[in-house]
């Protein structure tokens, strides 16, 4: 037995030796030249603005505008506070002394572009505020502190046009959305890993590959080693560290790319799948990859037939559902009995989908609060909405709240699945006179189905960022990200967030 456990590890590690030596002679094998990885670096390296169709451009600068918003009003937060003063340290003790990059939020505060992507990352993912795809990920998160760095970083130099930039993120956004269309599991809402902290760090190393301008080869080692630094899981989810795998992802592909800048190596089959020495595979137990076509005018990025949501307040995208569906309620028992007193419910029943981390009955935490089904339905019937102050110590604690916690039951309808596509909410509340009331929503407001509209997204984004800038500022970032074909110089916009 022994015997041939040893044989069998060792015919693994020799394909692993032969994969790794094969990998590396990519750039002169034309057997490799159709491989998945190299189909993916030359989408990089091929893609230009004009292939960006209006589209594109009008969802993408959508969704950097929502980014930079929910990263401003995130510098607000305890954990933003926390990496702050880490990176902060790491800084005078002379960790990463190229201070050329903005932090969001710190008037004339500069870090290396690697902290100031981490900590700007961390800032965005403080509330999970931020924006949500499908398959399930927040993308942008992982790209727009990147790339808003590396800018700075780059216009030493020369400079980055808006158009650069707008590329740049575009390639960022696409090669998650392609990643997570090879796995089926991926559409459904996470159970392993916290998807950003994977796709979200390999679109962050094919953005900044593409900014630096690295040639093929150089784009195929950035992802392989951004797969090395890949992965965060669930259980995290609902902690204070769950905005680190934003700020890890930002930061840790911006410096995968960097390194590949400099020559660092790495398997050049990374997104292939090879049967006995799993690449990206690792990460999906149903990984099945296909070529990237070639970049082009004809080529159709996901973004185009792929809408994002946009959140109306700062929890995971679940708890939209389920927030409508109460208010809902709320409203007919206010247009039946003139009011709505909590005190004559008997039960509130809610129709979810099975999703352990987000099945809170009693959350002891903001972090908790926010992937909660309970707490969000209750603050919900009871305030008429869910907004930033609902996750107060205040709000949280109120026993009037807390009285409805204890009167909530979990139901999970087999047509309602874990899927951010095709999951419902639904709120049922039983009165004691025994009258039942119900109210459901199969698609909330900012859901890529009922796309905020530019005046919403724009109140959403004036909101947050008033937490920290002047009036005046405001609205000149809204003038520069809707107008980023016509600026020269893309390194002013994260000076003009601090």
């Amino acid at each position: 037995m022994l015997s041939s456990t040893l044989q069998n590890t060792k015919k693994l590690q020799q394909v692993c030796r032969q994969l790794h030596s094969a990998a590396l002679k990519v750039a002169v094998s034309p057997q490799y030249e159709e491989s998945v990885t190299n189909t993916f670096a030359s989408f990089i390296t091929d893609i230009r603005p004009e292939h960006l169709s209006d589209i594109v451009r009008h969802r993408s600068k959508r969704m950097i505008l929502d980014n930079i918003g929910v990263g401003l009003v995130g510098t607000t937060t305890h954990v933003f506070n926390i990496i702050l003063q880490y990176c902060q340290d790491l800084h005078s003790s002379g960790y990463g002394n190229t201070a050329v990059s903005s932090v969001y939020g710190r008037k004339d505060l500069m870090m290396s572009p690697t902290l100031a992507a981490y900590v700007n990352g961390v800032a965005v993912h403080s509330m999970d505020f931020d924006d949500t795809w499908h398959p399930a990920t927040h993308p942008s998160g992982a790209v727009v502190p990147s790339i808003l760095a590396l800018s700075q970083l780059l216009s030493k130099e020369k400079r980055i046009s808006g158009e650069d930039l707008l590329t740049a993120y575009n390639v960022g956004i696409e090669v998650q959305g392609r990643l997570m269309c090879f796995s089926k599991e991926a559409k459904n809402i996470p159970k392993k890993f916290h998807p950003p902290s994977v796709v979200g760090t390999m679109g962050s190393a094919a953005a900044a590959a593409k900014l630096l301008s690295l040639n093929k080869e150089q784009c195929t080692h950035a992802l392989a080693i951004a797969a090395s630094l890949a992965g965060a899981p669930m259980a995290n989810a609902a902690t204070l560290s769950k905005p680190l795998h934003i700020g890890n992802a930002t930061r840790l592909g911006l410096e995968a790319a960097l390194l590949a800048s400099r020559g660092m190596e790495a398997n050049a089959l990374i997104l292939d799948y090879v049967p006995g020495c799993a690449g990206f595979s690792a990460f999906y137990g149903d990984y099945h990859p296909k070529s990237l076509s070639p970049a082009g005018e004809d080529y159709e990025f996901l973004l185009e037939k792929q809408d994002i949501a946009f959140k109306s307040f700062p929890a995971h995208l679940g708890m939209h559902w389920i927030a409508d569906a109460s208010v809902s309620v709320r409203n007919r028992l206010i247009n039946h009995y003139g009011s709505f007193n909590p005190s004559a419910i008997q039960s509130i029943i809610l129709r979810v989908p099975v999703s352990k981390y987000i099945n809170r009955p009693y959350p002891e935490s903001e972090h908790e609060a926010r992937h909660s089904f309970q707490f969000n339905a209750c603050t919900a019937l009871l305030d008429g909405e869910v907004n930033i102050s609902s996750f107060s110590d205040d709000n949280m604690h109120r026993p009037d709240l807390h009285s409805l916690l204890k009167k909530v039951v979990l139901e999970h309808p087999e047509d309602n699945v874990a899927n951010f596509d095709k999951m419902y909410g639904e709120v049922v509340i039983v009165l004691k006179d025994g009258d039942v009331k119900i109210g459901r929503t199969e698609t909330f407001y900012g859901h890529w189905r009922n796309p905020l509209s530019r005046e919403s997204l724009l109140k959403k984004f004036r909101s947050n960022a008033l937490h920290v800038l002047e009036e005046g500022q405001v609205e000149d970032v809204i003038e520069m990200v809707e107008n980023m074909e016509n600026v020269s110089d893309v390194s002013q916009l994260p000076l003009s967030l601090q």
